[in-house]
């Protein structure tokens, strides 16, 4: 689903990813559902992250 994006990726790839916007993206950081890193300003989340995220989230009906 999501191969196309590197390991590592960007706020701005996050929300892509999740067609969500950057607050919702950063609120993910802030409550500790994403796993990241920052380097200086840029945070950093790994493609894993993510994908557990969605996996983890994802309900069947």
């Amino acid at each position: 689903m999501f191969e196309t994006y590197e390991d590592m990726v960007t706020i701005d790839d996050v929300c892509q990813m999740l067609n969500i916007g950057k607050n919702n993206a950063y609120r993910l950081l802030k409550e500790g559902k994403l796993h990241a890193f920052k380097i200086g300003r840029i945070w950093k989340i790994s493609r894993q992250s993510v994908i557990e995220y969605v996996n983890h989230n994802t309900r069947l009906y």
